[in-house]
């Protein structure tokens, strides 16, 4: 009796001072657009637009008791209802419960479902924390080194100019979009660029053939010849990875093509449940996981899958997060992982560049002279949008 009351006065202060914190509103808050950057047609959809641009769209705020909130990207007002009967009166800490019960009542569409929400939660228990996301992942590095991810297909030369540039400026790595008409055309802009680069910089290469569920999506198809013969020249080359060279659920024959090069293969971003990326490692079919937060459900799932492939002994680089804040709730997560040893940010410059999306925050993360991107250490994300974007 004496130890359980001596018990209960060590616990009672820890009590008082836990937070409590309640949910009290989950809202849509639009942003004004400052300018536009241009457009681009994406190599990953050829005939399409792709218009970069600062602020304009939305993003959503989770608002509490305590007056702290949580912010995250944009969310489709549409699902607004269905978040607020889940979440109101809740505490954000219940992460897995949100997650799950959001699955199935506002999934929502990829980059404007509940991922959104759930990165805002993640936000909100940091800073009730009053931590990082990076510590409360189990901390880590400081700073990552992104690979500056391009827009474009373009050509051999323009490529294997852009690359110098991009050297000088301090980046250690660079994505190539590689399914040009010919075979022939793709190598001799890997060629280019490592003539232009020599070793001083990474190579990544993208054949981006797996953005559609089905057979069939605009622009140039491997079939399996043609992404072998691709990956043993890139092996030639000594590229890092070759991303996507099938079709989203060819495993088998990735998996075969796994077996028969030496050059790794990456892929996923496109995935979205927890079993496929199990699949993934148990028939071979990738070396390096890709998955993206605002696909597959937000950051609880994607803590997941980093474990998952820790397990296999795969490498993780998650996909890009969307450009914005889901990119630095990645950059979190991948500072903390031991086995991500990239993190991607979309940068074909000047239209494309990373700093376009993330002149919405107040206090961007940016990428140094040495070619490191720092992590924010604000306590959650550590950043917070531009109070001058914001509507009234």
């Amino acid at each position: 009796m004496e130890r359980r009351s001596l018990l209960a006065a060590f616990l009672a202060p820890l009590a008082r001072s836990a937070p409590r914190l309640k949910i009290t509103e989950a809202r849509v808050v639009r942003l004004k657009r400052a300018r536009t950057a241009g457009t681009l047609e994406p190599a990953w959809n050829p005939g399409g637009r792709m218009e970069i641009a600062t602020g304009g769209g939305t993003y959503v705020e989770i608002a509490t008791d305590e007056g702290l909130t949580g912010i995250g990207p944009a969310l489709d007002p549409a699902l607004l209802e269905a978040v607020n009967a889940q979440l109101k009166g809740q505490d954000p800490f219940d992460i897995e419960r949100h997650a799950a019960r959001l699955r199935q009542y506002a999934m929502g569409p990829n980059y404007r479902g509940c991922a959104s929400v759930d990165i805002a939660l993640w936000d909100l228990i940091g800073k009730a924390s009053k931590q990082p996301l990076q510590k409360l992942f189990g901390g880590g590095r400081d700073k990552v080194i992104p690979y500056a991810s391009m827009i474009l297909l373009s050509t051999p030369e323009e490529r294997a100019r852009m690359a110098s540039s991009l050297l000088a400026q301090g980046w250690r790595a660079i994505k190539l979009r590689l399914h040009h008409e010919t075979m022939r055309e793709d190598v001799r802009t890997v060629e280019l660029v490592r003539k232009a680069v020599g070793e001083r910089m990474t190579i990544m290469v993208d054949a981006n053939q797996a953005q559609s569920a089905h057979n069939w999506q605009p622009g140039v198809r491997w079939d399996f010849e043609r992404a072998l013969a691709t990956a043993r020249e890139l092996e030639r080359l000594n590229c890092y990875w070759l991303e996507e060279p099938l079709p989203r659920y060819a495993f088998d024959q990735l998996a075969e093509l796994n077996r028969q090069v030496n050059v790794p293969l990456a892929g996923g971003e496109n995935n979205r449940g927890l079993h496929e990326f199990r699949a993934m490692c148990e028939q071979g079919v990738y070396d390096i996981l890709q998955p993206e937060s605002m696909v597959g459900e937000g950051i609880t799932n994607l803590r997941k899958i980093g474990a998952l492939a820790e397990i296999w002994n795969k490498r993780v680089v998650p996909h890009h997060g969307g450009g914005d804040i889901g990119t630095v709730a990645h950059l979190h997560l991948v500072a903390a992982w031991t086995h991500a040893p990239y993190f991607e940010l979309l940068h074909d410059p000047p239209v494309g560049a990373y700093e376009h999306r993330f002149a919405i925050m107040a206090d961007p993360p940016k990428v140094d002279k040495e070619g490191y991107l720092s992590v924010p250490q604000g306590a959650g994300l550590g950043v917070e949008f531009d109070a001058g974007l914001r509507e009234a």
